[in-house]
This record gives structure tokens, sequence and C-alpha cells, in this order.
């Protein structure tokens, strides 16, 4: 056993080269037995084991600077660099992260969880240490999947321009290039890593350059055709090769020895450098090696047979499960129905749509700034796309909200899964800033579902709507609140009085809804009665429902899973204090929302209650109000 005794790189760079192929089967014994129990990003990290011992036994991190983009493979890391007898609090609260986090380890530079910024983090670090004058060197690991992200091809173009000292290390798990991996690529990167190679390649540019006068430049122009054709037909690359980077690949990803011997070649090298290596989603685990997408995110499972462990049957169907319903019913009569999604077919339940309707479908990949200036294309040629995006990844889209969808005023939908709080993939996931950053745009509207009832209303109302709409809705389970109450039709800017009651208001946005009906449950077996309103917008808000309220009870309870900051409650209180109500006759109003900080990981149903954002928070809130203990 070698895994228990490496508690630091240093430790597993005193482990024999010849048994690393021992210590990887143990790491990915460790990640495999852990994320049974936790969940979490598993096939990626299984893939990345190889690689992880490589780049900590070539360098030497944290002095070194070592960056993970997005962190899907980083588990092996997290083991190599003293976490390993923490690993078992993975996701839990108060444990390790699933992503890379500054404030846990020296050796995670930066938190990530959003792709293709390794680059251009690692840029910064490169241009830094050359401004101090230190010598450490950069890394960056990436997956494939960051190359459809522009950032991560800004930052490519901007590194090849400034010629900096650094290493990107391309990850690329998409089976379709493994026949690449061979003995002719192997063969080409022992010759073309040898510092001997380089050396005889930058001499031959200054012989040319400096002793052959007017002849030097033209005949260099002819020797770097003949490389570049060479090149084209027997090394792939040449795409990298022409943004200023030396390319070296692809390799296997899983030949320990291949890779370390490489790195410790091209570490030497001056300039940018590209290192192309191939691995396997879920080596060694081959339930995730059979279902790699399954398991790039996984819930708890059985080791043996890669069965999910049994749940809790869920009464109710989850609200991306609806919203996937919905659009395909919808897109069956309505033949101008688009789905987008930037590389989450799944994830945001357009997978039927796609597979019913692939000519509507675009999947655009890592890119939620194309998504969403694509979908104003689409929507300005006559067509009515919905883009089905986790709301902490629209962050990345804003000035295309902004720019190419509120400025034109076009109809597009933006429908933001995962929105508030998701529980064990922690801050960099949460989608608690979206009511804020949407509600201050001209042109914007913004609904939020209290149920499944709500959410296939608002996705039909969408379709005729002639101007921007965001649907915001949480990971969660839809609740049925109507079974016995008639359902009002959706109107713009209209809300809906579930419970009427003349001591306390609470208006309640969309998630927050049902736990305001049982918090008027509990407050009414101690004699308060409760008004309970569905607002269904935060944008424009039901200011007649917002006044009434306010002149027919004592005070006002606001309830939101968002930041309180330019959030819902803010709204309600902007609406209040223009009317001149807040002065003219004053009452006590309670904004419940979440602080504008970066919150924890933690299951979503216990970080609710820290909030005070489940029924007896609510409750408590309202008797605060009321000033009743």
């Amino acid at each position: 056993m070698y895994l228990e005794n490496i508690q630091s790189p240093d430790d597993l760079k005193k482990v024999p080269q010849e048994k690393l192929a021992e210590l990887a089967a143990e790491v990915r014994s460790r990640i495999v037995s852990v994320v049974s129990k936790t969940g979490g990003h598993l096939a990626s990290s299984l893939g990345a084991v190889e690689l992880a011992i490589a780049v900590h036994y070539c360098f030497s991190a944290p002095d070194d600077v070592v960056i993970w983009d997005v962190g899907h493979q980083a588990y092996a890391h997290k083991i190599l660099t003293g976490r390993n007898s923490r690993f078992e609090t993975l996701r839990q609260k108060d444990g390790l992260s699933g992503f890379p986090c500054r404030t846990e380890s020296v050796y995670d530079p930066f938190t990530t969880g959003h792709s293709s910024t390794a680059v251009s983090l690692a840029a910064g670090k490169a241009a830094a240490r050359d401004l101090k004058g230190t010598r450490e060197k950069v890394v960056a690991i990436v997956g494939d999947g960051a190359l459809t992200g522009g950032m991560c091809f800004e930052a490519l173009n901007h590194v090849g321009h400034l010629g900096k000292d650094m290493t990107v290390i391309l990850n690329s798990n998409d089976m379709a290039i493994a026949p690449s991996v061979g003995a002719l690529s192997t063969y080409l990167n022992k010759i073309l890593s040898k510092p001997i190679y380089n050396r005889f390649r930058d001499a031959r540019d200054a012989f040319l350059k400096q002793r052959l006068g007017r002849i030097g430049p033209r005949l260099q122009k002819l020797v770097d055709k003949f490389e570049e054709l060479l090149k084209g037909l027997i090394v792939p690359g040449i795409f990298f090769e022409e943004m200023g980077f030396k390319y070296f690949g692809p390799l296997d990803g899983h030949n320990t020895a291949l890779l370390i011997t490489t790195l410790q070649n091209i570490s030497r090298l001056k300039g940018p450098v590209l290192l192309h290596v191939v691995t396997k989603k879920g080596k060694g685990f081959t339930p995730a090696e059979d279902q790699p997408v399954r398991f790039h995110g996984t819930s708890c499972f059985d080791m043996v047979s890669g069965e999910v462990v049994a749940a809790p049957e869920k009464p109710r169907a989850s609200f991306t499960d609806i919203f996937g319903g919905a659009l395909l019913s919808l897109a069956q009569h309505n033949k101008a129905i688009a789905g987008i999604t930037a590389a989450m077919p799944e994830g945001t339940g357009l997978a039927p749509f796609a597979k019913a309707y692939p000519e509507r479908f675009f999947d655009v990949g890592i890119a939620e700034q194309h998504a969403v200036g694509f979908a104003a294309g689409l929507c300005h040629a006559g067509l009515k796309p919905y883009v089905a995006v986790y709301s902490t990844f629209l962050q990345r889209a804003y000035d295309q909200i902004c720019e190419e969808v509120c400025l034109q005023n076009l109809g597009v939908v933006l429908c933001l899964d995962r929105a508030g709080l998701v529980g064990e993939d922690g801050p960099t996931h949460h989608g608690v800033f979206d009511i804020a950053y949407l509600r201050s745009l001209p042109n914007m509207s913004m609904m939020a579902p209290a149920d499944k009832d709500d959410l296939e209303a608002m996705l039909a109302f969408a379709q005729e709507f002639p101007t921007p709409l965001a649907i915001r809705y949480p990971k969660d389970t839809a609740p049925e609140l109507r079974r016995d109450a008639p359902f009002s039709p959706i109107r713009h800017g209209r809300a809906e009085v579930l419970l009427g009651g003349a001591d306390v208001t609470i208006l309640a946005l969309g998630s927050m809804v049902a736990a305001s009906l049982d918090a008027a449950g509990i407050l009414l077996r101690e004699g308060i009665r409760a008004t309970v309103v569905n607002m269904r917008f935060a944008k424009p808000l039901d200011e007649n429902i917002i006044f009434k309220c306010y002149d027919g009870t004592r005070a006002l309870v606001t309830v939101e899973e968002g930041v309180l900051a330019g959030g819902f409650g803010s709204g309600v209180l902007e609406a209040l204090d223009a009317d001149g109500r807040l002065f003219a006759s004053p009452k006590k109003v309670k904004r419940l929302g979440l602080p504008s900080s970066f919150v924890t990981f933690d299951k979503r149903k216990e970080l609710l209650r820290q909030y005070g954002l489940d029924r007896e928070g609510i409750a408590a809130a309202a008797r605060e109000v009321l000033g009743v203990s």
C-alpha cells in the first residue's frame, strides 16, 4: 500500500516509477469507494488519475502553480495533496468541496467550478511571475469540453501572443480521437519533446535569420512551410502551433512513465507549450467506463454493480422533468419552438426534445454567451427559442442578455434550471443571483413557478409573449398545490392569492410558495391568520395585490430563494416606497432570502433551514413582524 503514506506531492516523489501503476489503482479504488457513498463527479476523475500523478511527480506544487479547470477531474489531485484522510467528507457539510477550493488547500490556487477559465488564470500567474522575476512553473489542466468555451480560446490566443513560459495540458476523453493514440504518435513525441530536438530547432531558426541575410527569411518560409506540411500530415495539433504553442501529443494519458518523461522534457522549454493527452472516462470502474455520461455526476451507487442506491421513491416529478415534458408537448403543435442548451441536454431535461426534434434542437457546447446570442438570431428570424441553462452558468452570458436580447426587445425565453440553492455542489453552482441581475434589465420579465401547473402554464404563456422572458425554477421536486383549488390563468405581471388572513401577508416567489403555505398552517394553529400570495412574477410585480395586502394586514413578509440585495423583496420595498405607503402608513416589512455572500455546500434542505427559508423559518419571521413570541 503506497497511498496511505502519501501526505503531499513530496511523498509521491518517493514512490518508484515502476510502482506508480499500483498507486493509481489504489487512488481509483479510494475514489470509487468514497463517491459511491457521497455522490460526485466520478467518470472524469477516474480518467485523470495517472495525469494527476504525473503532474505532481514532475512539478513542485504549491511553489509551482497547477490549476485544474472546473475540477471535474481533480479528485486524484485532492487525494495526492494531503486530503486523503478527509476524502470521506467530500461534498458533505464542513467537509471537502467537490471542486478545487482555495480556502481548503494551498494546492488549490483558485476556487473553480465553471469551465474554460484555467488558461486565463494561468496566463495571469505567468505574467505576474515574469514581472516579479520569480521562476515558478505554471500549468493549466483543461478538459476537451473547455475548448467549446470562448474564454479558453481567447486565453490561448493571448498566451500565444505573449509567449510566456507556461504549460497547458489538454485532457481529451472523447473516444473518437482514441485511434490517434498509438506507436507513431508516441514515437514522435519522444523525439519532439527531447531538449536536443528543440535546441536544434531554435538553433536552426537563429542560423537562418542571422547568417543568411536576405536569403534567410525566404529560406525560413520554405523550411516553415515544409515543416507545417509534414506536421499537418503526421502530427495533430497544427492549430495550436499556429496560435504560438509548441504542441505535443496526443499521448496515452494512462501511460504514467510516458507522461512523466514528456512532462520532464517539455517543462524545460521556453514559451507556451501544449501537451495533449487522451484518457478514458471512468477508467478502472467498468460501470463508469460503459456509461460515462451517467457517471459524470452521480448520486450514491453500489460499488459492485454500479447501480444507483435506491432512494426513497419521489412522490412527484422534478421541475426539470416537468420542463422537459411540457416543452416537448408544446413543440408538437408549435413548429416555431426551438430548444437550446449549453452542453447540458440531460441536466436541463432537453434530451427528449433533442430526440424528437433534432432539427430544432441546438447544443452549442460550453458557450453560454453564444447560446443567448444564437437564440436572439433565431428569434429575430421568427422562431421561438427556449434557452435551458443552469442559473449559475447563465451569469456568463449577462452581456448577451442585455445587448442581444433586451436591447433588441426579442422574445427569447430563458429557462433557468437549478435556480436557488443546489446543495452539495456549493458556491460555484448555487443559482442565487439571477433575480437581482435580471430584474434590473429593461424589457425583461421574470417568472417563478410555485408548482407543476404553474411551470406548464408559464411555458405555454411564453409561446406568445413578444419580449424577453426568464422562468426560474429550483433543483427540487414540484409540489402539487391545487388539488382542490382552481388554477388561475397566467397573466403578465399578475399574482394570485392562495390563502386569505387578516394578520400578516406572506408574499412568496416560486419555490417558496409551498413552504409559505405550510408556515401559514403552523401560524393558524397558533391563532395567527396569514394571507399567502403566489407572486409568480419577480418583474413586473403585481403592485395592486401588494398594496391591497399591505393595507389589509398588520405586517408583510417577502420570501425568495435568492440574494436579498436587489432581489424580489427589494422590488416590493421599492414599489411601496414609490407609492408613498411606507411613509404614509408605516408597517413592518421583513424580507427573507439569502445574504450577499457565497453560500457553502450542504444538502439543499439543510441550507434552506439554515437561512430561514423553510416553513419554521417563515413562521418565525411572521411572528417577529407581528411582535408575537
